[in-house]
């Protein structure tokens, strides 16, 4: 006997997931792997200009071209912003505009009076973050001794010292060593021209109270400033052989640090500032490196801030098992391949706290096996396990040291971050030195939600590690029903990770968790049947869920609303969005940024986001609705 009557499949859905499929498959790159560009702000642009500036290698060229690109960013009002549609950004302002003269465009152009007129009211100069003072610094638009100390016998403190550079998250770390470096040798080569026009004023640094930890620090930057004046000739020399040794053994293979901008431009100035010549073999490399992440398009050159190979390889294979691509597909077998050739084998600086461990997890970036994490271990074992490759005894292995890996580098209380264990000192965000981004590494909702899906998939949802774990990420559901998304704009892909790991690891979806999240979806859906969240919910007072409508966000919704069950109106509603704003080649628009580097700082656009989970989404929709339509036939 049949059960009652399903509601009808959105018609179009089923032809919509066979284009995405296609779209996708077609994107596959020759070696196995798939990669799009990880867009982020002309910061990126700005300081490899102000880099090579420095370093003497500067060319008419490619500063002719990165130019055209920042000029082609700035907003009607003359400012610069980091994400689509966002407000002006003082600092990334500032830094577009030394750029743009050094490209030769005149302060008195127009659009360089706009920039200016947004700068000086914004607070010019002296309200900028350090980070950009330190790039003006180099070049005598802002003195050294204004600047926060922190000097380069950081290095010499031993890990269980208080802020040692192991209480930094890795991208701080690997930043931070070669900047005390830069900062020990206050270089000053003058640009030909004055960026004066930008000052609006000394403003009075305000005195916090000896009761805070700002407070104190403020005072420790003063004695370490005085310090910094007469150094211990012994420590300096020390602190700055270490710090070089420290750089030198981090560089991978592809003559970066890390796989990302900051520690990468600032090893290279670093490391000249130590006395190695241009044509020295870790400097050649290193430049030489920075030509692989170059995007040039027509006129148009940028710089990618990294690069997700891995990552997005992990995903669209995901998205293609869920579309209905067979496990034995070559695509699928070349995406194994590749992926198991990218496995990490050695220890990285997460030994430092985990040193019995193996390793065995993969990395975000072609080259990067310092740092490998575990949200893309996460992601890589689940799409090992949905393909077919030459050597299924490799795959089986590989999986067994990931899981092993990433179950090994759960934090105290359950959760799981994304690179380090227990990497949650808050005093190391109360240096004045750390005014940009987040410079910790703690448990995030995200993450341990993949790490939860992924070790059920496993068959491992009874671990007590994995149970834990589950009670970790049940206590941090917010208030509203949703989940904080630190890698991922923001409640939307919290709750989009969340719920389908939930479920997958047992919790019934009858659960009041599962409940109030899908009651918090559904509130929050947009008028047009799609969900948007704009990146201003990470600021203080922002709404969480709301903002225009896109792609990868409708298919996070989606994919919670699916794993929770829900034959509803509101998951037919957003099928239908996605189907009705596919382009013709399968894929969508999408400008907005919906990735997160650092909550309220830098926001990332994946350019494959709004392919590969809108496809997981279709794909899941129309799978279901193919079993209930048999169920009912029977």
């Amino acid at each position: 006997m049949a059960r009652v009557a399903t509601r009808p499949q959105v018609p179009g859905s089923a032809e919509a997931l066979g284009r995405i499929r296609e779209h996708l498959l077609g994107l596959q790159h020759p070696g196995g792997y798939w990669k799009a560009e990880l867009e982020t702000n002309v910061t990126m642009d700005a300081e490899d200009l102000l880099l090579r500036e420095f370093l003497g290698i500067r060319t008419d060229v490619e500063t002719a071209l990165a130019a055209n690109w920042i000029r082609h960013k700035q907003q009607p009002d003359g400012s610069w912003n980091t994400y689509h549609g966002g407000p002006p950004e003082l600092s990334t302002t500032i830094e577009a505009y030394a750029a743009l003269r050094l490209a030769g465009d005149p302060p008195e152009a127009e659009h360089m009076k706009r920039a200016r007129e947004v700068v000086l009211g914004l607070g010019g100069i002296e309200a900028s973050r350090v980070f950009t003072r330190i790039w003006l610094a180099l070049f005598g638009e802002w003195p050294w001794s204004a600047l926060p100390a922190l000097p380069p016998e950081v290095i010499l403190l031993p890990p269980r010292f208080p802020l040692n550079i192991y209480d930094f998250a890795c991208w701080a770390r690997q930043t931070i060593v070669p900047l005390t470096l830069v900062a020990s040798f206050r270089p000053v080569r003058p640009l030909p021209f004055s960026l004066a026009e930008l000052r609006a004023g000394e403003r009075p640094a305000e005195r916090l109270s000896l009761r805070t930890w700002g407070g104190r620090f403020q005072r420790l930057d003063t004695a370490l400033h005085f310090y910094e004046r007469h150094p211990i000739p012994p420590l300096r020399r020390a602190a700055r052989r270490l710090g070089a040794e420290w750089i030198l053994r981090r560089q991978e293979a592809d003559g970066g640090w890390g796989g990302i901008q900051p520690p990468w431009v600032y090893s290279l100035l670093a490391l000249h500032l130590l006395g190695y010549p241009l044509d020295h073999p870790a400097l050649q490399k290193g430049i030489d490196g920075l030509q692989g992440f170059i995007v040039e398009e027509g006129d148009f050159r940028r710089l990618e801030a990294c690069q997700s190979p891995v990552w997005d390889t992990a995903l669209v294979m995901l998205a293609l098992r869920d579309a209905g691509v067979p496990e034995d597909h070559p695509a699928l077998a070349s995406g194994a391949s590749w992926l198991l050739r990218e496995e990490v084998r050695v220890p990285g600086d997460w030994a430092v706290r985990r040193p019995d461990l193996a390793p065995g997890g993969w990395a975000f970036e072609f080259h990067n096996d310092n740092y490998p994490d575990t949200d893309d271990t996460a992601e890589v074992v689940m799409a090992l396990r949905g393909a077919h490759a030459a050597d299924p005894e490799a795959i089986d292995a590989a999986i067994e040291r990931g899981v092993a890996w990433t179950l090994g580098m759960q934090s105290t209380g359950g959760g799981f971050a994304a690179f380090d264990v227990d990497n949650t000192s808050r005093l190391a965000s109360e240096l004045p030195f750390c005014d940009f981004g987040e410079v910790i590494d703690p448990p995030s909702a995200d993450v341990t939600a993949h790490v939860i899906e992924m070790a059920a998939e496993e068959g491992r949802a009874s671990d007590p590690r994995v149970q834990e774990a589950v009670r970790w990420l049940l206590a941090e559901q917010e208030a509203d029903g949703s989940w904080f998304g630190r890698w991922g704009a923001n409640h939307l892909y919290g709750t989009g990770a969340a719920v389908p790991a939930l479920c997958r690891a047992g919790v019934p979806r009858e659960h009041e968790a599962i409940r109030r999240a899908v009651r918090w979806l559904e509130r929050v859906q947009n008028e047009d049947g799609g969900w948007g969240e704009d990146l201003r919910s990470y600021e203080e007072g922002g709404t969480p869920g709301l903002g225009v409508s896109t792609a990868s966000q409708t298919a996070w919704a989606l994919l919670a609303l699916l794993a929770a069950d829900e034959h509803s109106r509101s998951v037919d509603r957003g099928i239908a969005w996605l189907v009705e704003n596919q382009r013709d080649d399968g894929d969508w628009d999408e400008p907005w940024f919906t990735g997160t580097g650092f909550p309220r700082d830098f926001y990332i656009r994946y350019h494959l986001y709004r392919s590969c989970f809108p496809a997981m989404a279709l794909g899941r929709y129309v799978s279901r609705a193919a079993r209930a339509a048999r169920y009912d036939r029977a």
